[in-house]
């Protein structure tokens, strides 16, 4: 169905109190720098019970009031998002205000959740999540006929990643419920310190110019447990290598991606996974492509890190993979797991969401999303129409 959203607010959130001017240069770390010009975004939906039914008795707090006197509240903690992108270098911490927008959906909010269309997403955020953009975080409330509510927030991947920015939104919530004890720290440039010498390199050359279709594909757990037997692999050191439930996942997605492009296609191409990698917290992780998956991530270790804080060899490592991208029949597909992150824990007093939708980023990428009860997983899946898997079993 095609979705009507009328705008109806725009405001500039600014922080309660102002930012110190020593806080004002906001240096974007050398990973920050090489990422492409993107948002990254979600959409919570709330049902009308949870938007409306734990509200204080105070009548005159509305949704839309809390909402806004929490985000002037934790803005005076996350400056950096009150703040305008001023180049590829720094964010400048002005307390210009973030964009707070609401909106009227003619539609209610069950036309959205039950058939969900990815495409019509996009209407529920403030802004296009690809191009350049000096504002780094902005937000739009929509309001369905029925009661029933979506935050789309967007963030400019330039300052945070996906941890980032869930934990910003946890912190968000936390303070509407008058809890404020997390108090975030930017060492980002200090540990990866930025370069002025991008010299060869643009990052924007990684997104993907033809349209994307993004589709959702739901897998169970007795779905995932068979995927799990199926890609089970042999090792002749440690007995059989058991895959995780998202490393299933993985190998089935992107066989059958590999399976349709080299039929479209008519000839046999290099087909690179991409698998995003949290060097927050490095864990020990051998054959087929799970053991070859784990074998990856577990070079990702204190060594490696150590190394990548040192930019240039691993800004030489980017541009030689963006070379032969272009210049080679060579196919990437990025792969990231949001499964174990608390996605779904975003309470501003009235409950969790019932629902999180994502909308098509300028790449050919899967995002793993656990679903609400936790026992199965959503697969975003964007790729090319051409190239769009079927329905599985």
């Amino acid at each position: 169905m095609n979705v009507e959203v009328d705008v109806f607010s725009y405001e500039n959130i600014k922080p309660s109190s102002p930012t110190p001017t020593h806080f004002h240069y906001y240096r974007l770390s050398f990973l920050d720098q090489i990422l492409p010009p993107v948002y990254a975004s979600f959409r919570y939906f709330y049902t009308k019970n949870d938007a409306y039914s734990k509200i204080s008795t105070d009548t005159t707090k509305s949704f839309s009031s809390v909402l806004k006197q929490s985000l002037y509240d934790v803005l005076t903690r996350y400056y950096p998002l009150a703040g305008r992108a001023k180049d590829k270098l720094s964010v400048d911490s002005n307390d210009e205000g973030v964009l707070f927008r609401e909106a009227q959906v003619k539609c209610e909010l069950s036309d959205i959740v039950i058939n969900p269309n990815p495409a019509e997403f996009k209407k529920f955020l403030p802004c296009d999540i690809d191009g350049m953009h000096n504002l780094t975080f902005v937000v739009q409330v929509n309001y369905f006929t029925c009661g029933g509510i979506a935050i789309g927030a967007c963030i400019s991947h330039k300052i945070a990643d996906g941890t980032s920015f869930i934990m910003f939104m946890k912190t968000w919530a936390a303070t509407s419920r008058g809890q404020t004890d997390v108090y975030p720290q930017f060492q980002a440039s200090i540990l990866f310190p930025p370069t002025s010498n991008l010299s060869g390199f643009q990052p924007e050359t990684s997104m993907i110019k033809e349209k994307l279709v993004l589709k959702r594909f739901v897998f169970s757990s007795a779905t995932i447990e068979a995927l799990k037997e199926k890609y089970t692999e042999s090792s002749d050191v440690e007995g059989p290598l058991h895959p995780s439930r998202v490393e299933a996942l993985l190998a089935f997605l992107w066989s059958r991606y590999v399976a349709a492009t080299q039929e479209n296609c008519g000839h046999k191409k290099l087909n690179l996974v991409l698998f995003a990698v949290n060097l927050r917290t490095r864990i020990e992780e051998r054959n087929g492509l799970v053991g070859n998956l784990r074998a990856a991530i577990r070079k990702i270790n204190n060594e490696y890190v150590k190394k990548l804080q040192d930019h240039t060899q691993h800004l030489d490592f980017v541009k030689g993979a963006n070379e032969k991208v272009l210049k080679q029949d060579t196919d990437p597909f990025n792969f990231t797991s949001l499964c174990r992150f608390p996605i779904y824990e975003m309470s501003f007093g009235w409950g969790n969401p019932m629902w999180i939708g994502r909308v098509s980023l300028p790449f050919k990428n899967v995002v793993f999303v656990g679903t609400k009860s936790g026992d199965g997983i959503e697969a975003w899946v964007n790729l090319k129409e051409e190239d769009m898997l079927p329905q599985p079993p």
